[in-house]
């Protein structure tokens, strides 16, 4: 599929021609290609991506031979394949294309929803329209001869296609096919004039294997003798150049209409006829430290530049960040409401399970209540003013064991806490504010690709490190044995001597009577860590399942979507509920909630000079914790396969960070930074994709994301309401369906991680590993030691940021940082530089 780099490379078209008859052996009907005619396609194809070509004129010209065992027996044939590419039509400069679309919309010939479902109905289908609307008389039979290799089925119903256009795109993976398009072209005697129909069909079809997903077919058909500007293949050059943009396929998608259809075929004249690449490129350049100039020492010294320039590309688009989706034909209500919803839920239950961890670490000094209301204030404030407004800033499970180190230096050295608390945080609010004044975040230029996804997947065990981290306490505490329901030794006693007095009573012949207490005096608790193992894997379960049916054929379009965005809402309530309601009578771990004031203000007059300088390590450590999370969250966020046009604004979000965490420092307050895979995961659920088939995988490529402010400021405003639903019915949600939704962020964090795909190719057969960039022009054993030497950098993270001792995650940020210079010092003396440059490529 077409992104936007492959634009600002000018993506060619490729015109297939096939001549001759083909064997039958393995054929279909139906198909557009045979099937041992796609196996040698896929060779050609493997031999190009072996050797990628750039965007000029260049034809190849490929003899093919089909053989089999015996010449004489009856099926055989010879197949002559010949593909040349051809330029894209400039809408700029060409003045054919602009009449080719005029000539085409003065006699318009579209059918839309088409329901015939092999190539033959549609291209009938096709031809008999254009007959009916009269705009041209031709036989429908004469041309669908022309149309197919079969001659008109002297000898055998086999069908290829004998002129084709269809988008392929040169990039890092090779020839990419784009296959959900079809530019079908035919020469046809009869014809006094050229003739075109588009065709947009109801639902995806299956045409083989460059065209497993078509859903629009361009019929061309002209005179064989006409002017050179004028031929079949000109013609669909003008229309293969505007279908090959996938935003404009979208687009023609959600038209109802035919003059809706044809609307839109003039808008995207109209954006094909300004040039519109080096503003987008220099865009891009400026707004991403990770781009553009290598990294200089006098760039650091250029005070609040990196901040002006921030604000200054922004603010001019501050309005459309509330209007986009809202105004306008695109319109995009019920995907912002899902997505609230969505975040709502991914917000607040990790806040819930959080605020449950500060609470027992500070003994109540910051609880779940304060965790909600300082998620609801801060995230309001980020997604108002952030210059990415897609990022969700959150308190997270390193801030809370780093306040868990600080309520033990509290206790150790008898510091009050709140006062201690505020202090390291304004010393870190300092820091993170001089960051972003001296453009620190250009350190992001030496954080590649593949340095962020081990930090990223660190982060995903981590969260599946807390769930089975809570599930073991829960069955540490509860799986045993029966036991004594109550500690009131005079209760117990009392009743025992009732039931050994009874007994004797009843069983004064017996040698050996035995003896049962009642139900009342003893508790058996088994059945409670069992429940909550189910509740947890449950909610993962029927989450991820709901989260994948998109990619199902079940249901409609709409309907798929809308559950894949609530899966996790939907799975929390009905987890939630059958916890809490239908298992009524076994009591389920909850979070406490405790009565008093949500805001105190900290003494600091306890604190002596001393304690105040101390506090200065603390915050710098604490400052490069929220550095580093929140610049490579902001990266893999704005990653180019999300397609997100307004750009970045690394140095003023670093220094809002650090006006927030102010706040929340002097208001006793958790403190929050950008969360991964949160940000990620909103900017998904916000996306438009397209799915294709390439060589048996199934790939979903982003066509756009709508880039709003709207869906975190409502998600976080429910927050700041929800605290007023405590205790109930908050509580009502337990614990272990806060661990299911950990596992749950986990699993659908590891979705376009390069690092998770490579470690999944060592338990893969090779004949079943993808066409990726990487597999194409790595050798194979430079890729499994590249991957191998990412486990051991995500193996040692592991081993110190979960290591029991508390002060060892202190240091925890300075080991990150260690990670880069191993990339860029160390890497390269095992594997050559030009292989690690191109696993770390952004494209798959």
């Amino acid at each position: 599929m077409k992104t936007k780099r492959e634009v600002e490379e000018m993506p060619g078209v490729t015109v297939n021609h096939f001549a001759e008859e083909t064997p039958s052996t393995g054929t279909s009907k139906n198909g557009y290609v045979f099937q041992e005619m796609e196996l040698q396609d896929g060779e050609q194809e493997d031999y190009e991506k072996a050797s990628p070509v750039t965007h000029k004129d260049h034809i190849y010209d490929n003899q093919i031979q089909i053989s089999a065992s015996d010449p004489d027996a009856p099926g055989f044939g010879l197949l002559n394949t010949t593909r040349k590419y051809v330029k894209p039509m400039n809408f700029q400069e060409e003045v054919r294309a602009h009449r080719d679309l005029d000539s085409f919309l003065a006699q318009a010939s579209i059918l839309l929803d088409e329901k015939a479902a092999t190539l033959d109905e549609v291209l009938r289908r096709m031809l008999t329209h254009v007959v009916e609307d009269g705009h041209g008389c031709c036989d429908v039979d004469e041309v669908i001869n022309s149309l197919f290799t079969d001659a008109g089925g002297r000898e055998f119903d086999i069908h290829l296609l004998s002129e084709t256009i269809q988008g392929v795109t040169a990039t890092s993976t090779g020839i990419r096919y784009q296959q959900s398009w079809l530019c079908i072209l035919s020469n046809v005697k009869s014809l006094q004039r050229r003739h075109v129909c588009i065709a947009r069909l109801e639902r995806p079809q299956n045409w083989g294997v460059n065209c497993c997903e078509a859903r629009y077919v361009i019929l061309i058909l002209a005179p064989p003798r006409t002017k050179s500007t004028k031929t079949a293949i000109e013609l669909g050059r003008t229309f293969a150049t505007m279908f090959s943009d996938i935003s404009f396929r979208q687009k023609l998608l959600e038209a109802k209409t035919q003059e809706e259809f044809k609307q839109e075929l003039v808008c995207q004249r109209q954006q094909l006829s300004i040039n519109s690449e080096k503003p987008v490129v220099e865009e891009m350049e400026d707004s991403d430290p990770r781009r553009g100039k290598s990294l200089q020492c006098k760039d650091f010294f250029k005070a609040g530049r990196g901040v002006y320039n921030d604000l200054c590309r922004r603010l001019p688009l501050y309005p459309s960040d509330f209007t986009d989706g809202i105004t306008g034909k695109d319109r995009c209500l019920l995907k912002y409401t899902t997505t609230a919803i969505f975040l709502y839920i991914a917000i607040l239950l990790p806040a819930i399970a959080f605020g449950s961890l500060n609470d027992e670490s500070t003994r109540g000094e910051i609880d779940v209540q304060k965790t909600i209301v300082g998620q609801s204030i801060g995230g309001v404030i980020y997604s108002l003013f952030a210059g990415s407004p897609l990022v969700i800033p959150l308190t997270t499970a390193p801030l809370a064991i780093f306040i868990s180190v600080i309520r033990g230096i509290c206790d150790d050295y008898n510091l009050d806490f709140d006062a201690f608390y505020a202090c390291i945080g304004l010393w870190n609010s300092l820091f993170l504010i001089l960051g972003g004044l001296f453009n620190v975040s250009l350190l992001m230029k030496l954080f590649k690709r593949s340095t962020e996804e081990v930090i990223a997947l660190f982060i995903s065990i981590a969260f599946v490190g807390d769930a089975v981290k809570g599930t073991i306490k829960i069955f540490q505490h509860f799986y045993h044995g029966p036991m004594l329901a109550t500690a009131n030794s005079t209760l117990v006693l009392q009743e025992i001597t009732e039931v050994l007095e009874k007994m004797k009573n009843q069983t004064e012949n017996a040698e050996h009577p035995s003896v049962f207490l009642p139900e009342s005096l003893v508790l058996c608790s088994r059945e409670r860590p069992v429940l909550c193992l189910l509740l947890m894997l449950g909610t993962l379960w029927l989450g991820y399942a709901l989260y994948l049916i998109k990619r199902s054929p079940y249901l409609n379009d709409k309907i798929r979507e809308v559950v894949s965005d609530c899966a996790l809402p939907i799975s929390v309530v009905i987890f939630s509920f059958i916890g809490s309601y239908l298992f009524l009578d076994i009591q389920l771990p909850v979070f406490s909630v405790h009565d008093g004031p949500i805001f105190r203000f900290p003494p600091f007059d306890k604190l002596t000079g001393m304690n105040t300088l101390s506090a200065v390590g603390l915050g710098f450590l604490l400052a490069l914790l929220i550095f580093i999370d929140q610049n490579i969250v902001i990266s893999l966020t704005h990653v180019p396969e999300h397609k997100l046009l307004k750009g970045t604004a690394f140095h003023w979000d670093l220094m809002l960070t650090g006006f927030i965490n102010i706040l929340m420092s002097c208001l006793g307050l958790p403190w929050m930074h950008a969360a991964f895979p949160h940000s990620s995961l909103h900017a998904r659920q916000l996306a438009k994709v397209e799915q294709h088939v390439e060589n048996g995988h199934l790939y979903t490529t982003i066509v756009s994301v709508k880039e709003t402010r709207l869906t975190s400021l409502v998600a976080n405003i429910l927050i700041g309401l929800s605290a007023f639903m405590l205790p109930i019915p908050l509580q009502w949600i337990p614990k272990p369906v806060l661990y299911g939704l950990f596992l749950y962020i986990a699993a659908t964090s590891l979705d376009g991680n390069q690092m998770v795909d490579r470690m999944a190719l060592l338990l893969k057969e090779q004949t079943s590993y993808p066409p990726t960039h990487y597999i194409r022009r790595v050798p194979q054993r430079k890729v499994h030691y590249f991957t191998g030497l990412q486990m051991i950098q995500l193996i040692v993270l592991c081993a110190f940021g979960m290591y029991p001792l508390p002060y060892m995650k202190m240091v925890f940020p300075l080991l990150m940082i260690l990670l880069v210079p191993i990339r860029t010092s160390l890497l390269p003396r095992v594997i050559d530089a030009k292989y690690l440059d191109i696993m770390d490529a952004q494209h798959m």
